[in-house]
């Protein structure tokens, strides 16, 4: 069997993987009969990597991670599919693609009609979808969680589930098997939602909407968070818009941003969109303001909290 796994949601791609690996009988030894490629495998490798006899166990697994991202060329193509059909019955070869491939393309095309072949397509859930998987999720743990919980986690992380299912875990951890999961409890142990409030703040400043800003800070302080370490959050945050906003300006959109900071995708797209209410020497300013009150406030000619007030005060007059 050849399997083609391919679209955005690698983390359910890899829970797929994993089940079927699993169904292979015993992982010790299969680990032993695992090849693992990233990228353009050289084809002759590959094959022999397929064809290799299994060491004491029914079947060798192979794994490519994004072969076809690396673009190869007709030839390579050519060789690939004319093998595929004829792989060895004792060959478990996975193709992991992390984008979303065409319904014509040729690989595509033959995992779909081939009797040995496989091909699904791993999007992320959106809207109904990512609440229903929350949900899910949340239920395969021995959770409950209640619907503005659900919405908490889905506005604040989107449809990243790998981070997703880090904070479901943690949730369910916290509060006990059967226990139900409130939108404060999101609050309390997300750093996701601390950082959605920071986007909120942020939003404010731009919009020079002056009394939602103060309020958003006087909320925040107000329910205990440390001034510090907003402060620090402020930094973060302005630090990241810079970095957006100087590669949005080559031309590039989200995908390629996130790619080119290394942030989550989902994150450089909400920062990609605040960008848009400052100029890139606006960002610079309000960075080197940040600098100043951090040199003030660690040499003790400035109080953090007045700091932040006048701050707020000054982004917004």
């Amino acid at each position: 069997m050849f399997y083609l796994f391919h679209g955005e949601d690698t983390h359910s791609q890899k829970e797929k993987l994993a089940e079927l690996i699993g169904k292979l009988g015993d992982p010790a030894m299969l680990e032993l009969n695992t090849s693992r490629f990233e990228g353009l495998v050289p084809f002759g490798e590959l094959r022999h990597a397929c064809d290799s006899v299994p060491f004491l166990a029914k079947r060798r697994v192979v794994i490519v991670q994004d072969l076809l991202a690396r673009k190869p060329d007709k030839g390579y193509l050519d060789q690939l599919l004319a093998y595929l059909p004829q792989l060895a019955d004792t060959a478990r070869l996975f193709f992991l693609e992390s984008r979303t491939l065409p319904a014509n393309h040729r690989l595509v095309k033959l995992a779909d009609s081939a009797t040995n072949g496989y091909v699904r397509a791993f999007t992320r859930p959106e809207g109904n979808n990512l609440n229903r998987w929350i949900q899910e999720r949340v239920a395969q743990r021995g959770g409950a969680i209640s619907p503005r919980a659900v919405h908490a986690l889905a506005s604040n992380i989107g449809s990243e589930l790998a981070a997703l299912d880090n904070e479901i875990e943690k949730l369910v951890l916290y509060k006990g098997a059967g226990e139900r999961i409130e939108a404060e409890d999101v609050l309390l142990l997300s750093p996701y939602a601390a950082e959605a409030n920071i986007f909120d703040l942020v939003d404010a400043i731009g919009g020079q909407k002056s009394a939602q800003a103060a309020n958003l800070l006087q909320q925040k302080l107000s329910d205990g968070t440390d001034p510090f370490y907003l402060f620090a959050m402020l930094i973060r945050q302005f630090r990241l818009l810079i970095q957006v906003k100087e590669v949005a300006e080559t031309g590039a959109r989200p995908p390629e941003i996130a790619k080119a900071i290394g942030q989550n995708a989902f994150v450089v797209g909400k920062l990609y969109q605040q960008s848009h209410g400052f100029s890139l020497a606006q960002l610079e300013q309000i960075y080197a303001h940040l600098l100043d009150i951090d040199v003030g406030v660690k040499t003790g000619r400035a109080d953090i909290v007045t700091s932040l007030n006048l701050l707020v005060a000054a982004l917004t007059s």
